[in-house]
């Protein structure tokens, strides 16, 4: 086994080799995140997308590639938060958009691209019934969540530790370690007081809160996504529906990321478990901004019909100024009906990353280095941990070194590969990335333990 203590030393030589590469070939992005840090708290758009000493500026991409503002060229693993799930800027959705945006960017009124988009979508997605399009996944969680409290006439909520459904108050708590409280400060612990959690592939911790507790609604991440990439046990999810039933809870499957990703119905259709209410985001706007939907059963969802319940009070709200937008959903029309037009994609993809993730194991065998590779399809995480985690609290309890991702992450970018965040090997390859693709990941990884440990 490794030195743990010689490593960290090691890992400690290496980055301050990687930051001085690293400053030579981005000095544009420096110059860029120096202006920024005037306007922007911490000098960035979103945290997440910051990384040590300063973040990467880019200007450009197309397919599984990105530019920075320094002419540096990269293979993505990211792409877009994973929205793009067909790569950066498919002709196919292109094309589609700038032919309606000559008509209208926001048109203020219902119309026809919105209809012709859900009745496709609920098609091929399974008990999808009636759909609404939101703004983003964090809205779509929102209205989700209100819906199912409004239908059981429940209060309490439960979540999956590690599970993130978005900035929206009651789901924002059991995200990271210690799992219990508000995640963000200025947000009341009242706010998440009606919001349980238990770790995922936990099934027994989940039966024993259903039975102290009267649960509107268990929201599941059905392939844990910033937890860790962590899939589900064999059985897990059909005994969370099983549970659900047994217990008058509904049950939510949060699919911003498995949506469209692991096949065309999802994980719905992956895993042959049917949610009472599916979350969408990311892909389902085409990889266009403001994306988001909230569908399933009809009897569930006629809850929102204004026409059957004229008093608001008496139905729980859904809205929003660019819902429905025509710019939405003809790119997400566009892209989805791509996809099923091409399902051969998700055989090719979901066999090309299993292939990847037991690679990424044999490497570190060979190197006799903790770690493992979890996800299912395009859905990545590589762990460097004593045991295989199961659930995000072990994801974190069993790490063993607590700057080896940020190293790595420097090492990947002089290396041109990107991907987010920096402590977290979390990577969404889209379904058009190639075998070469994988192969370059693999190779830099390799060449970086290589660096630390000598095979034996």
């Amino acid at each position: 086994m490794i030195d743990i203590e010689v490593v960290e030393s090691r890992l400690a030589d290496l980055r301050k080799n990687l930051e001085s590469i690293y400053l030579g070939k981005t000095s544009r992005s420096r110059e860029m995140f120096l202006k920024a840090s005037r306007y922007f708290p911490g000098g960035v758009t979103y945290a997440i997308r910051f990384m040590h000493p300063y973040p990467i500026y880019i200007e450009k991409a197309l397919g599984t590639k990105v530019w920075d503002v320094d002419g540096n060229e990269y293979t993505d693993f990211w792409m877009g938060h994973g929205a793009h799930i067909l790569g950066h800027a498919p002709e196919v959705v292109v094309d589609a958009i700038s032919e309606v945006i000559k008509k209208g960017t926001h048109l203020g009124y219902e119309n026809r691209y919105a209809v012709e988009y859900a009745e496709f979508l609920t098609k091929i997605v399974p008990g999808l019934e009636m759909i609404r399009f939101t703004n983003s996944g964090t809205e779509a969680n929102m209205y989700a969540l209100r819906l199912a409290r409004a239908y059981t006439k429940r209060k309490y909520v439960l979540k999956i530790e590690g599970g993130w459904h978005g900035g929206y108050d009651a789901l924002h708590t059991a995200v990271t370690p210690p799992y219990i409280g508000p995640e963000s400060a200025g947000l009341p612990e009242e706010y998440t007081s009606l919001t349980l959690s238990v770790p995922f592939n936990n099934v027994e911790a989940l039966e024993n809160i259903l039975k102290k507790f009267s649960v509107a609604t268990i929201v599941v991440e059905p392939v844990l996504g910033a937890g860790g990439c962590i899939e589900p046990d064999d059985g897990y999810l059909k005994e969370l529906r099983r549970l659900s039933y047994e217990y008058g809870a509904l049950l939510i499957f949060d699919e911003v990321i498995t949506g469209f990703r692991l096949s065309l119905g999802g994980a719905q259709e992956y895993f042959g478990v049917k949610a009472d209410i599916v979350v969408f985001g990311k892909a389902i706007g085409g990889g266009f901004p403001g994306a988001g939907a909230f569908g399933g059963r009809s009897e569930v969802m006629e809850l929102l019909d204004h026409l059957k319940y004229l008093e608001p009070r008496k139905r729980p709200f859904h809205g929003g100024t660019f819902v429905g937008n025509p710019v939405n959903m003809v790119a997400g029309y566009s892209l989805i009906k791509y996809l099923y037009e091409h399902r051969y994609l998700y055989e090719k993809a979901n066999s090309l990353w299993s292939i990847f993730k037991n690679d990424v194991e044999k490497i570190c065998q060979e190197y006799r280095i903790p770690c493992s590779c979890t996800g299912v399809g395009t859905i990545l995480c590589i762990h460097f941990t004593k045991i295989r985690p199961r659930n995000a609290r072990e994801a974190q309890e069993y790490r063993w070194s607590r700057t080896i991702e940020k190293v790595f992450h420097l090492y990947a970018r002089v290396n041109n590969i990107l991907y987010l965040p920096e402590y977290q090997v979390h990577l969404l390859p889209s379904l058009i990335h190639t075998v070469d693709d994988s192969k370059q990941f693999l190779k830099i990884f390799d060449s970086f333990l290589h660096m630390l440990l000598k095979k034996s």
